[in-house]
């Protein structure tokens, strides 16, 4: 239970520094959404003119929309997904008889425990999607929900749709996190053990994990934009009254699919300068937290068995 608890509460020390961050990238990535390149106004032409127009129109507050939500899909997913993985890796799954890191064992327990935090947290992160998207009209993309809160959007996606409106674009999620997850939890452990290894820094050296951190979000961000893009549509498009299923794209494949048709390739890395600027510190620091917040927590322990004899 200990590992699951570590797990979210690093996620959500975080969030708290990321989420202005991800709002900007939100947006970004619903704007011109199935439009070609040159056919729509560009309201946010990169992450800083986002940063000031955000401000600017919406206020500074709205840099920190979705707060609650991000927190809560945060503490929920990551407490499962860091809290698997973990777990797996006390377990010996993800090493070799001498305790070495094997990679591929690494990413599919990467990978299983992403899709398990991701199938978790879905319903709060629809609406956390949500919230973040919501603007003046003068600075709109994508479908506008009408949400006042994390509690009122739950209840009444709940109200309109049942409970399989809540697990709307759960795919899209278990994909992302999946990629992002195995990625993220790979490279950090793979990472962290060869810097060890150079003998550079003393074995509990905080410029371990910050590095291995650092070579993380990196490949995380490379490989899981065009998800998070696709995550992202799927939370956010508007819903048909009559089927309770989303109005613009049928899955996963099918919102790919009309995402390359209508704005190309290009258009699955929308938004890349700020799902970095959001990714990393939000990888480096909950992997920074995790990995000290473990530390703590296995002194605390051998300080407890120590204290018995």
């Amino acid at each position: 239970m200990a590992e699951f608890l570590i797990g979210g509460v690093s996620a959500c020390g975080a969030t708290l520094f990321s989420n202005p961050l991800a709002v900007v990238r939100t947006r970004m990535q619903l704007q011109g959404e199935l439009k070609s390149r040159g056919t729509y106004q560009r309201h946010y032409r990169n992450v800083f003119h986002a940063f000031l127009t955000i401000g600017r129109v919406d206020g500074l507050l709205a840099l920190q929309k979705g707060l609650v939500p991000a927190l809560w899909s945060q503490f929920f997913m990551s407490s499962v997904r860091l809290g698997t993985y973990q777990t797996l890796d006390n377990l010996g799954l993800t090493t070799d008889k001498d305790g070495n890191v094997v990679w591929w064992r690494s990413i599919v327990a990467g990978a299983v425990s992403g899709c398990a935090g991701a199938f978790v947290g879905s319903p709060i992160i629809m609406v956390k999607t949500q919230l973040q998207s919501q603007s003046a009209s003068a600075i709109a993309v994508g479908h506008q929900h009408t949400h006042a809160s994390m509690t009122q959007g739950l209840k009444a996606i709940y109200k309109e749709y049942g409970i399989l409106g809540l697990w709307r674009g759960v795919s899209g999620a278990m994909q992302r996190v999946a990629v992002g997850s195995a990625a993220q939890l790979s490279t950090f452990a793979i990472s962290k053990e060869k810097i060890r290894n150079l003998g550079i820094f003393p074995h509990d050296s905080f410029a371990v994990p910050m590095l291995g951190a650092m070579v993380s979000s990196v490949v995380v961000v490379t490989l899981m934009t065009p998800f998070d893009v696709v995550c992202t549509r799927l939370y956010n498009q508007p819903v048909d009254v009559k089927t309770g299923k989303g109005a613009l794209y049928r899955g996963l494949l099918d919102c790919f699919a009309k995402i390359v048709k209508n704005e190309g390739v290009l258009g699955l890395y929308k938004g890349t300068g700020a799902s970095y600027f959001c990714l990393g510190p939000h990888i480096i620091l909950g992997m920074l937290f995790w990995d000290q917040l473990r530390l703590l927590y296995l002194h605390t322990q051998r300080g407890k068995d120590l204290a018995k004899y």
